[in-house]
């Protein structure tokens, strides 16, 4: 260990931007073992962890990145493995950047963070490699019945944990595949779909029931669900996406970055998508302009990169230094061919029988917001006009009107449309019904989300243990 003065930092060699572009492969393989071996031990061990500190769910980052570099690799995996329920999954997309890596202790001292996210990627599929996933198992039954709604990375999470104490575990889901965002909305390059895959079907392999293709409140009424079940978790995950309130917003060709990155991910599956084929959801042939500075707005213009699109803008209204998006992903959109139109504002879209160009505002910092970020305000320099034949618009989401959608009027929600929940045990206005993931902290990260996954099934194990003791005596 302690290897990081005469140890440079390196992750995984990365294809060519040319090469890369070509497909929606993940852009880097993994370590080596040697290289990840290597690797982890530049770890300076350091007695206040922080990268374990700034992790949401305090991984024992130190203690497995020391067992890889001593070519441990199997305790390094069952170690991360006990506070994850998808490391390899969190090494591949978690913003490494704003956290672990973030603060590494020797990052401060200009050594360069350890690679903890490609350490992480490289022991879980050796793990896989090897038949170390060791299947789920359930507990001897308990009698009780578990409803989720929602099959992203909080629901599949809860499901996990609940299934293995015994729990019997239904999850219902609208889309026609497990993983919610991780299947439908992150591109293969991020996150190649075999890796999720592979996680439900182990998941459907220990017992827990999917239900696939089911509308909570169309399909099937949440009474109803609350019935069949002794408990109950939301986890929906926020789709409704924030709108740009600007002329011709609504012309054709000016399209959601759900909606796009959803037919483009149903098209690497091999589904019949009409929308894409149609060309309405297909970059191909387009100057693309993609308004936002998230990970959804990266992960939109690095996939119209690859549906081969003649040029691909990105606004955002502040600049690189204030985008709330990886730095990491900025960087590889720019190999890729990217160009970023910093301190700009759409003002309108214009548009024939569809949209042509987007008229955009020169901006500039002024004070800082509430949030503590310097606020963006009109620069009186200038607009500039950009030529577009598909704008998407990648703004961030919104909860959907959960209440209407489900018929449970009784469910109380913020101001934000989030559902409220109990701080201590998670459960909202209705008993025996709790919540976890986006649709309580709103639009977060998958990391978060697996966490909330992780509390909430242990708040939910005490609340359906009391309910069984109480049923057992009022007998």
């Amino acid at each position: 260990m302690l290897k990081f003065v005469g140890t440079a930092q390196a992750y995984p060699v990365k294809r060519a931007p040319v090469l890369r572009a070509e497909d929606f492969q993940e852009i880097a393989d993994r370590y080596a073992p040697d290289k990840g071996a290597e690797q982890a031990a530049r770890c300076s061990q350091c007695g206040v962890p922080y990268c374990s500190v700034h992790c949401p769910l305090h991984n024992h980052i130190p203690d497995w990145l020391r067992l890889t570099a001593e070519g441990r690799l199997r305790e390094a995996y069952e170690l991360s493995n006990s506070t994850s329920t998808m490391p390899e999954i969190c090494g591949r997309i978690c913003p490494q950047d704003r956290l672990c890596e973030g603060n590494c202790v020797i990052e401060f001292s200009g050594h360069g963070a350890v690679t903890i996210g490609a350490v992480e990627k490289y022991i879980t599929d050796t793990a896989w490699d090897n038949g170390w996933v060791e299947p789920l198992v359930a507990a001897p039954a308990r009698g009780q019945s578990v409803g989720i709604i929602g099959a992203g990375p909080a629901g599949l999470t809860t499901a996990e944990y609940l299934r293995v104490l015994g729990y019997d575990v239904h999850v219902y889901d609208r889309y026609d595949r497990a993983g919610g965002l991780m299947t439908y909305g992150i591109p293969g390059f991020k996150l190649e779909k075999d890796i999720v895959i592979r996680r439900v079907d182990r998941l459907a392999a220990g017992g827990i029931v999917f239900h696939q293709n089911v509308d909570i409140g169309r399909d099937l009424s949440f009474d109803d669900l609350r019935a069949r079940h002794d408990a109950v978790l939301i986890a929906t995950g926020v789709y409704k996406p924030r709108e740009i309130k600007a002329p011709g917003v609504g012309s054709d060709g000016v399209v959601a970055a759900l909606d796009f990155l959803v037919a483009s991910n149903r098209k690497g599956f091999g589904d019949s998508v009409p929308e894409f084929d149609s060309g309405a959801l297909n970059a191909q042939g387009k100057n693309v302009v993609v308004i936002g500075g998230g990970d959804t707005a990266m992960d939109c213009v690095r996939t119209a990169v690859r549906q081969g699109a003649t040029s691909v803008r990105c606004l955002y209204r502040r600049d690189r230094a204030n985008m709330p998006g990886s730095q990491r992903e900025v960087a590889n959109a720019e190999e890729e061919g990217v160009e970023f139109v910093w301190l700009s504002s759409p003002q309108a879209f214009e548009a024939d029988d569809r949209v042509t160009a987007v008229r955009a505002a020169r901006m500039r910092l002024g004070a800082p917001d509430a949030s503590g970020r310097r606020a963006p305000e009109v620069d009186p320099g200038g607009d500039l006009t950009l030529p577009a034949d598909l704008v998407i618009k990648a703004l961030g989401f919104d909860a959907e009107d959960l209440p209407r959608l489900f018929g449970a009027s009784g469910l109380g929600v913020s101001r934000w449309g989030t559902v409220l929940t109990n701080a201590q045990t998670m459960m909202t206005s209705i008993d025996g019904v709790f919540a976890a993931g986006d649709i309580v902290r709103g639009a977060s990260l998958v990391v978060w989300a697996i966490r909330d996954g992780r509390d909430v099934a242990a708040t939910m194990h005490r609340y359906l243990k009391a309910k069984a003791m109480s049923e057992k005596v009022a007998a």
